[in-house]
């Protein structure tokens, strides 16, 4: 882990177990290198992806300010496993792998993973558990070809981590789709809905490797009131 990166992991662990709280100033980047002993360009390409990821906002000649964060914040524009977003942002979590099993991919399905008809695919159905509740839904495909050996286990605990060390994949970037919609049956069934929900943030994406070669399709669906999707974006000057 580089070090910007140790510093980052340890600043979110900081702020979302309030030893920052919202609208604390967080120490100068002169102060923050000299406590990491590292240079102030480390600490400041950390505080950058803080803010890019809505927990700071850096005012010139004032500090970084710490934003309120009462909801977690999943970021939108990155390609980040489930456990790498827990590690990172400090949350209690547990997940329970409901279904594993190997289907073939039908019409219907391959216009909406992209899979070809007739290719295996794992399908895998978790649910995530924050903060003692049921809130995330994940639906996952995997073509199986590219998923040799995955289990239970490993869905249990980190399917990236799998597929990327034992494996060695090389997983390169998603298109993803964010859409409000109407909470399902599966949704009732195995999240810990409020009584007056009735809609969920959906999440789809398409999960590719490095060669271009699309080996991935999940739809998470999450529990509207728990979740903040954050994404930076650039002013493009025409």
């Amino acid at each position: 882990m580089k070090k910007y990166e140790v510093i980052l992991q340890d600043l979110e662990k900081k702020i979302f177990n309030d030893i920052y709280k919202t609208n604390d100033i967080l120490p100068s980047e002169n102060e923050l290198s000299i406590s990491y002993e590292s240079s102030r360009s480390t600490v400041r390409q950390a505080l950058k992806i803080l803010e890019e990821k809505g927990l700071i906002q850096r005012r010139h000649g004032y500090g970084s300010i710490v934003l309120a964060h009462d909801r977690l914040l999943f970021p939108i524009s990155g390609l980040t496993s489930y456990k790498e977003l827990q590690t990172s942002m400090g949350f209690h979590s547990e997940t329970e792998v409901i279904k594993f099993e190997s289907i073939k991919i039908t019409p219907a399905l391959s216009e909406t993973t992209g899979f070809a008809i007739g290719d295996q695919a794992l399908s895998i159905l978790r649910r995530r558990k924050v903060d003692g509740k049921f809130s995330i839904l994940d639906w996952d495909l995997f073509l199986e070809k590219y998923a040799d050996g995955l289990t239970p286990a490993h869905a249990q605990n980190s399917t990236y981590d799998y597929l990327e060390g034992a494996l060695g994949l090389d997983i390169a970037y998603a298109q993803k789709e964010v859409t409000i919609d109407f909470a399902c049956e599966d949704d009732f069934t195995y999240l810990d809905l409020n009584p007056k929900d009735h809609h969920v943030v959906s999440v789809k994406s398409h999960v590719y490797l490095a060669d271009n070669t699309l080996f991935q399709y999940t739809e998470s669906r999450h529990q509207v009131d728990r979740f903040r999707f954050t994404e930076f974006a650039r002013r493009q000057k025409r």
